[in-house]
């Protein structure tokens, strides 16, 4: 744990450290909990420390399961690596548009108007084969914006109408339910990576001393869901009416939608602020009698 003594690592410090996980699913922050007290419930059973730090640690604010958004430690070097890599703007689409992974493979150049800078959904890949076909509900057919963010690097790769805008790097076509898993293994191994994975070496099976990954620091709740999921939250605190946010998202049910609108941030009271004071300057007197 950092350059620490092990005898100096009090109860703020390992508290500090569940604190900064804020935000990751329940389950992982029980792990890491658990993980801990065991250590070092092991070192005072040892006699190398005189106590527990870990015993009585309390856990953050967390999400269930994972259906979380990513925290902006994670959206920093999710840009960093998705720039460079193969199926960055894939996962890019998903993260700015709120695009479900299915949804995302199926898009075909027709389907983007730059004019309108608009992405129309009107088809996915259904899970478990490589038929693309309309959408389980009405609501999965949508128009979204397409944000400043990712606008120039999808005019810049624009193709010909009826190719699929996301292929794989290998020229063997649209990506595939199993390639696009491998695209995103990848993408979250440089995540891993860019966040601080640490790396040694080990004897492999045939003797020889191989350099291996031994400490992961990305979470293993980090699916592609939580692009999306951070999608709607984005919308929330920016102050998009959550009958907006359902439409964009696909929702056939509001209470979906709702289930995400339930965090109250600062961005999103801030928005509302700014959406109060500009109606309030609008029907100010002064402007009426103009």
């Amino acid at each position: 744990i950092g350059g620490y003594l092990l005898k100096d690592i009090t109860d703020v410090y390992l508290q500090k450290i569940l604190n900064s996980k804020a935000g990751y699913s329940k389950d992982r922050l029980n792990k890491l909990k658990s993980r801990m007290n065991a250590m070092f419930r092991q070192a005072h059973i040892s006699r190398l420390i005189t106590h527990n730090p870990a015993q009585y640690l309390s856990i953050p604010k967390a999400t269930d399961g994972t259906h979380r958004s990513i925290t902006d430690y994670e959206r920093e070097h999710f840009l960093k690596v998705a720039a460079k890599h193969p199926a960055g703007l894939m996962f890019k689409v998903m993260l700015y548009c709120g695009l479900r992974t299915g949804e995302v493979v199926a898009l075909d150049w027709r389907d983007i108007d730059f004019d309108k800078r608009r992405i129309k959904v009107s088809r996915a890949m259904e899970s478990g084969t490589e038929n693309i076909k309309e959408p389980k509900t009405k609501a999965g057919i949508r128009e979204v914006p397409i944000p400043d963010e990712i606008y120039d690097e999808l005019k810049a790769a624009q193709g010909g109408p009826f190719e699929p805008v996301f292929q794989r790097p290998d020229n063997l076509g649209r990506y595939t339910n199993m390639s696009r898993h491998r695209a995103w293994r990848s993408l979250k191994e440089q995540m891993d990576i860019s966040m601080g994975a640490q790396f040694g070496k080990a004897r492999a099976k045939d003797g020889k001393m191989r350099t291996t990954k031994i400490l992961s620091v990305v979470s293993p709740d980090l699916v592609p869901y939580c692009l999306r999921h951070t999608y709607c939250t984005d919308l929330q605190n920016k102050g998009v009416p959550i009958n907006v946010a359902k439409y964009l998202m696909g929702h056939s049910n509001i209470s979906v939608t709702a289930s995400i609108y339930t965090h109250i941030s600062d961005a999103a009271i801030d928005s509302a602020a700014d959406l109060i004071n500009g109606v309030e300057k609008n029907n100010s007197p002064q402007t009426a009698e103009r």
